[in-house]
């Protein structure tokens, strides 16, 4: 399983999520427009140094997690509306374990410092895991809760499963038939029904922003296998042929 931050500013929280992933096992770190550039240098990733300067940057979600059959958002429920399944911490190490006996990939998300996950960043992810928190004081320090996040997992995941814990959200795995649909396979998917509304006067184009997050969230909510989202993409591209002659 890996790990992806978003947007982080602070390169101390960088490398303290770094330490924890090495604490608890996991090594695939993938991090997303980072503020400051020097980032790899962060004195906080004590026995990490390897990690660091192995993880990958992205200036996108969608590049960080192509591969992925399971993406978590993170985040408290204090001042947002989720639009996707909620999983309180405890419960996930079944969710997890589950996808990865499957021959699944995982990747668990994290947003900046400031504000957490966005809207858009929480369309790209199938559940919002809440990690429990005392009301008076929700939020918790990116590095804490990268490592309450993968305390939890190590301890809760089947040893016998612990293996492919390592499983990368950046790269393509030899995922079984049953395995869900990866990240980027669903991205292709969005990509050509939106097409296909646009071909079709399906709105006004000031309403396809919030048509494309609607059909990530769908996408995700309905979790189709690889078959099935192969034969949703055939669908949609003769529908786009036809409408295009």
């Amino acid at each position: 399983m890996g790990v992806v931050l978003v947007s982080p500013r602070n390169p101390l929280n960088i490398g303290a999520a770094a330490r924890a992933m090495a604490n608890f096992g996991f090594s695939r770190l993938a991090v997303v427009a980072p503020y400051e550039p020097h980032w790899r240098e962060a004195r906080s990733a004590v026995g990490a140094p390897e990690l660091l300067a192995e993880a990958k940057q992205t200036q996108g979600l969608s590049e960080a997690i192509a591969g992925c059959t399971l993406v978590l958002g993170t985040g408290t429920l204090t001042h947002r509306k989720p639009e996707q399944r909620v999983v309180r911490l405890p419960d996930l190490a079944p969710l997890v374990a589950a996808e990865l006996e499957r021959g699944g990939s995982v990747a668990l998300v994290f947003g900046p410092e400031k504000h957490g996950l966005t809207r858009d960043d929480l369309s790209y992810c199938r559940l919002l895991v809440e990690i429990p928190t005392d009301v008076r004081q929700p939020s918790m320090n990116l590095g804490q809760a990268v490592a309450v996040c993968l305390y939890e997992l190590a301890s809760r995941v089947q040893p016998d499963a612990q293996p492919a814990t390592d499983i990368g959200p950046l790269q393509h795995g030899n995922l079984a038939d049953g395995a869900a649909a990866d990240a980027e396979t669903l991205e292709l998917v969005a990509g050509v029904v939106e097409q296909v509304m646009e071909a079709a006067h399906y709105s006004p184009a000031t309403m396809r922003e919030a048509n494309r997050h609607d059909l990530r969230l769908m996408l995700r909510r309905l979790a189709p296998g690889r078959k099935d989202a192969r034969r949703i993409l055939g669908l949609f591209r003769r529908i786009l042929w036809r409408l295009q002659r």
